[in-house]
């Protein structure tokens, strides 16, 4: 059974940074391309970084890039997004994806 569960959410001020954590199992994890993806309040989900089975290539979401960045440990199975410099416009509810399964989620609230 596939399952994604994330991790690290919370609440921060404005520039401070946070790591999310995907820890995935019930598939080899290596095998797939991995993606974290947001749903603020009223707004529909976006994606905000993914990365390629191996982890050489990665990609961002304009409004995260520079200030983001995806990796993985194909050796422990899981998927890592690291939020520097957020603003309250990254509050939202963050979702780890692959294998055409999703996680629950986990909050990430920025506010002063």
């Amino acid at each position: 059974q596939v399952q994604l569960v994330e991790s690290g959410g919370g609440l921060v001020q404005p520039g401070e940074s946070l790591t999310l954590s995907c820890a995935a199992s019930g598939f080899v994890f290596g095998f797939y391309r991995m993606s974290w993806y947001r749903q603020a309040p009223g707004k529909e989900r976006e994606m905000v970084a993914d990365i390629t089975a191996g982890g050489d290539t990665t990609s961002y979401a304009d409004s995260v890039k520079g200030r983001f960045t995806i990796s993985r440990d194909n050796t422990k199975e899981i998927l890592y997004l690291h939020m520097n410099s957020l603003k309250p416009e990254d509050t939202a509810v963050y979702f780890c994806s692959g294998r055409g399964s999703w996680g629950q989620g986990t909050q990430v609230t920025v506010s002063s």
